[in-house]
């Protein structure tokens, strides 16, 4: 048994004293990667106390409970930050990069150190399955804020529509790796496809605005 309050605790003091030597856009990753930490926890409570008031059990919460949870805190988390500092475009994007990897990162650490990390394989797939995974949705989130706030589309329904993709993506990747076989690997493969088809989007332009 860990506790994962100590681990955040000995990720957190030293990427606290990171802030002081560092300016500008360094200074916003590693505080999204911070805040990213924080909600992974903050969701894992969350999550606990919903399997213990529905009754089901640890699979049937990661499959139905746990990609609703998740992603509705790391929306949270974005719209906070858009409404709040007025984020551009650009930043709206490192700092959905910065919180993915922060959640992934925490969330690895405090599963790997609770079931052990002996076999390479498991690690590996934890690090480009997993980890890749939570990057995925919330930079797929990030896509949809801003497509709305250029459109000037902001609204319940487009949030919720956004959100719903996202969440889409996490509960159809814990599902299919839910149990072993075919599923499993088709699983393992889904997000790093979503990572090369986001590359792929983020590098074709938007516009040519100039005409």
């Amino acid at each position: 048994m860990i506790y994962a309050e100590n681990v955040l605790i000995c990720f957190t003091v030293p990427f606290a004293i990171s802030l002081l030597f560092t300016r500008g856009h360094s200074r916003r990753l590693i505080m999204a990667f911070l805040a990213g930490m924080i909600v992974c926890i903050l969701s894992a409570y969350i999550a606990g106390f919903f399997e213990v008031m529905s009754g089901f059990n640890s699979e049937d919460t990661s499959i139905f409970l746990s990609p609703i949870i998740e992603e509705c805190m790391k929306l949270l988390l974005l719209l906070f930050c858009i409404y709040v500092f007025e984020l551009s475009d650009e930043e709206i994007q490192l700092f959905a990069v910065g919180v993915g990897a922060g959640f992934a990162t925490f969330e690895n650490c405090c599963i790997m150190l609770s079931s052990g990390a002996q076999h390479l394989t498991y690690a590996l797939i934890r690090g480009s399955a997993v980890g890749v995974m939570h990057i995925v949705t919330l930079v797929a989130l990030a896509k949809g804020l801003q497509l709305l706030k250029s459109y000037k589309a902001f609204s319940l329904a487009g949030t919720a529509g956004v959100l719903s993709l996202s969440v889409t993506v996490h509960g159809l990747y814990n599902l299919l790796v839910s149990k072993p076989g075919i599923s499993s690997y088709i699983g393992y493969v889904l997000p790093m496809i979503c990572a090369i088809l986001l590359c792929r989007i983020n590098c074709v332009p938007m516009g040519k605005e100039e005409k």
